[in-house]
């Protein structure tokens, strides 16, 4: 606090940071609030209706300080005598971080991105900061919070929960709602290593009867991530109508590919004899589910009681693993690296510019062949007495259906 005066006011520096206020001495609640930019803007606080109120009284210098003491007093008059008129402007209430977020998710993540959930969800970690308005969130804030996921053995969460708090911040920036984000420039708390982690033929075959011991919905699921190396949610997510069961390709549609580029995927005999065991959910749409509103889900709890039955049998492995390993096996049976890229749907650079324009729809061909091969070695490491003969799972580029069209031409929706 300090006695306003107009050569005091004119000397005061822009705020460092997004803000600060200066308080007039001589008339309480009176003050001038400084931004960044350097604008200077005179505020009343004063209780109103039991409910504390920040009243604009304007902008210097357009008003001066003899002028906004004397509107002041004039708002405060009013406010003695019940006459103020509640519907006058006043500043805008700073948002908290709990309501923030659901406008960032509805209005920036949902829209962009197809894992949005997990951006809620991973946002969650900040819920000791809920109540705390957006812009009086600080630096050391965040970093407690990161630390916190750290000490609790969760290093890779607490980078995931900072890659979210900055998009989150830097939307806000974009928005006006602050004018600098307490995480710029913020490292990640620890560093990521590539996971390598290959299933060996062993663990392919823990896992096959493993999940085939869960039986449906999830022994079919893990057994198309296994023949098909497609990621989890677009294989959790597969529809009816995408399967086209006369020439045995299911279509990922680009607003389910995770790149948002349309997939072709052709599937093998033995991903057909697995898909044509699911039991078709009546008046739905989705392949694997239990509700028939909603794919399945529980791939958590699903990976506790893998891990418990492949016990001390299996190291460290995840899900998404099962992607890595049929990419490997593919390169171990010198399927080319183009070709193992069209079959995970991935933009490395291998192919790119106009190439990739015109080899959009390429590689069907290659695909089938590839995935073909790859099924067969399942075949044999799971021991499948259905498995052909290596010549027979990779004759030919263009599907033939004399093995299962009759039994799909009766299935199929």
């Amino acid at each position: 606090m300090r006695q306003l005066t107009p050569k005091t006011i004119e000397a005061l520096p822009p705020a460092q940071g997004r803000r600060y206020e200066v308080r007039d001495v001589l008339l309480p609640g009176l003050y001038l609030r400084v931004s960044a930019s350097g604008s200077k803007v005179f505020y009343l606080s004063k209780r109103v209706d039991h409910r504390m109120r920040r009243i604009r009284v304007g902008s210097w210098p357009i008003l001066s300080l003899r002028d906004a003491r004397e509107k002041a007093r004039e708002i405060l008059r009013s406010i003695e005598l019940g006459e103020f008129d509640r519907k006058e402007p006043e500043e805008e209430r700073v948002l908290t971080l709990a309501e923030v977020i659901p406008q960032f998710i509805d209005l920036y993540a949902r829209p962009r991105t197809r894992d949005w959930r997990g951006s809620e969800i991973v946002l969650q970690k900040f819920n000791s900061l809920y109540d705390r308005p957006i812009d009086q969130i600080k630096r050391s804030d965040i970093v407690r919070v990161l630390d916190g996921l750290v000490a609790a053995g969760t290093p890779t969460r607490a980078n995931r929960a900072l890659s979210a708090i900055k998009k989150l911040m830097n939307w806000c920036i974009d928005r006006g709602t602050v004018e600098t984000s307490p995480v710029a420039h913020l490292k990640m708390p620890t560093k990521e290593v590539a996971r390598d982690r290959v299933l060996s033929s062993n663990e392919v075959r823990l896992c096959w009867h493993m999940a085939e011991a869960e039986g449906f919905p999830f022994a079919p699921c893990v057994q198309l991530l296994l023949l098909t190396g497609q990621r989890r949610g677009e294989v959790s997510g597969m529809r009816w109508s995408e399967l086209d069961f006369e020439n045995a390709i299911w279509t990922i549609p680009a607003k389910r590919a995770k790149n948002g580029s349309a997939h072709m995927v052709p599937l093998s005999r033995l991903a057909m004899q697995v898909i044509g065991s699911v039991p078709r959910h009546l008046d739905s749409d989705f392949v694997l589910t239990t509700t028939g509103r909603t794919p399945i889900s529980g791939f958590g709890r699903l990976k506790g009681r893998l891990d418990a039955a492949f016990g001390s049998d299996a190291e460290d492995w995840r899900i998404h693993d099962l992607r890595r390993t049929v990419a490997t096996n593919m390169a171990m049976l010198k399927v080319q690296p183009q070709v193992i890229e069209a079959v995970l749907n991935h933009k490395s650079g291998l192919v790119s510019g106009v190439a990739l324009i015109y080899n959009r729809h390429s590689y069907l061909d290659e695909k089938r062949e590839a995935l073909e091969a790859w099924a067969h070695r399942v075949g044999e490491i799971i021991g499948s007495p259905s498995s052909q003969t290596a010549e027979g799972a990779v004759a030919g580029s263009a599907y033939q259906p004399s093995a299962t069209a009759d039994h799909f031409g009766q299935s199929a929706p």
